[in-house]
């Protein structure tokens, strides 16, 4: 597997590692309103900020691939 290949396969696997920390952080915010419903506005933003910055990781690596080939 050349250089590019080997590129596509690490976005990949970031984009899928994004998938799965944005996934997690919503079941467990959903949880966590579930157990305290007066807390849901500063659950929701703290899930808010943190998909954020999941998200930030994967445009960063998507956009860094697209740069090194």
């Amino acid at each position: 597997m050349d250089g590019v290949g080997l590129i596509y396969v690490g976005i990949g696997l970031v984009v899928i590692g994004v998938g799965l920390g944005i996934g997690r952080i919503g079941g467990q915010a959903m949880d966590a309103i579930a157990r305290q419903p007066e807390a849901s506005g500063k659950i929701q933003s703290a899930m808010l900020i943190a998909a954020g910055l999941i998200e930030g990781v994967g445009l960063f690596a998507i956009a860094l691939g697209g740069f090194i080939k």
